[in-house]
């Protein structure tokens, strides 16, 4: 059930006083997850099935840099997972992950964002998830709370 997070991973979470299934409905289409997720990341693409593309960007240093990849797992209500390759690809690329889940807490859902997979980068791994754990904060996920619970 579910992708295995190794040891080396960035954890964003929210508590939202909804059913999982309301939330998924956020995750369901490119129109949903722009809604919440696009503040502060641009979504190119988003195709919630399994083998679907994902491509985002972010801003770096004043340059647009895309990332995203393949849709690994899908399983409704629950999870979604896809890859995180810097695009385009360069050859001998290999993908990080990136994992929405769901899970049914005290009569709502407990949101996280897991960015995982980071052993692949060997002796850089360490750098990767400081410079992740710097970088990201809570906004997406308070964004969807407020479009979940009626607020936003």
């Amino acid at each position: 059930m579910g992708i295995a997070v190794g040891p080396l991973h960035m954890r964003r979470s929210i508590f939202i006083q909804a059913p999982p299934s309301r939330v998924w409905h956020e995750f369901e289409s490119y129109e949903r997850i722009t809604a919440w997720f696009g503040h502060g990341h641009e979504i190119h693409r988003f195709e919630p099935r399994l083998g679907g593309e994902v491509d985002f960007s972010v801003d770096i240093g004043g340059e647009r840099k895309h990332f995203g990849g393949a849709v690994i797992l899908v399983e409704p209500e629950r999870e979604i997972t896809f890859e995180d390759y810097w695009l385009p690809l360069t050859e001998g690329a290999r993908p990080s992950f990136w994992t929405l889940r769901l899970t049914p807490l005290y009569g709502g859902t407990l949101v996280e964002i897991l960015q995982h997979g980071l052993e692949r980068f060997g002796a850089d791994a360490a750098d990767v998830l400081e410079g992740l754990e710097g970088s990201w904060d809570l906004k997406h996920l308070k964004r969807l709370r407020a479009i979940v619970e009626g607020r936003g």
